[in-house]
């Protein structure tokens, strides 16, 4: 199994800071269309198929890899993401909080398993390794936070 965590503050010292209500906006139109926060050309597609009060699905193309993600919203507070197919299976959780200074977080952590992979084998322990990479899920949070900032100036959020 892969299980990985990083965070980051929401407003680090030099950066236009973001209110909670700003970094969830941006949180929530991640998880609708990840399209807008990734690099150009990594999702290619990323559409919501269903929708209800507890939850909805999108199905979106990611490096190249067709997935299927129940998406649930507790609203303010966390996005988790459930792959429901594709390469992985599991949940991926983005979260705000307030430090013990009281001041904003963004969280990421993830249990996930590869599909059809022996598990804690090499695969397993590759992906592991890039997760917890300085170009993992680390730097995912501070580019969906640099692009939220990107919006609240364009007048988007």
């Amino acid at each position: 199994m892969i299980y990985s965590t990083a965070t980051v503050p929401v407003n680090p010292e030099g950066e236009a800071r973001l209110t909670r209500e700003q970094a969830w906006k941006g949180l929530e139109l991640k998880a609708r269309d990840a399209r807008l926060f990734l690099p150009p050309g990594l999702c290619t597609r990323c559409d919501v198929v269903e929708e209800s009060t507890t939850h909805f699905v999108r199905e979106a193309t990611i490096a190249g890899s067709e997935l299927r993600e129940i998406i649930t919203l507790e609203p303010g507070q966390k996005v988790t993401f459930f792959q429901a197919t594709g390469p992985r299976e599991g949940a991926i959780v983005n979260e705000l909080f307030e430090d013990e200074a009281g001041e904003l977080q963004l969280r990421f952590y993830c249990y996930l398993g590869l599909r059809g992979k022996e598990p804690n084998g090499p695969e397993e322990q590759a992906e592991q390794t890039q997760f917890d990479s300085d170009r993992g899920y680390k730097s995912a949070l501070l580019s969906t936070l640099k692009r939220t900032r990107e919006l609240v100036a364009e007048g988007q959020l």
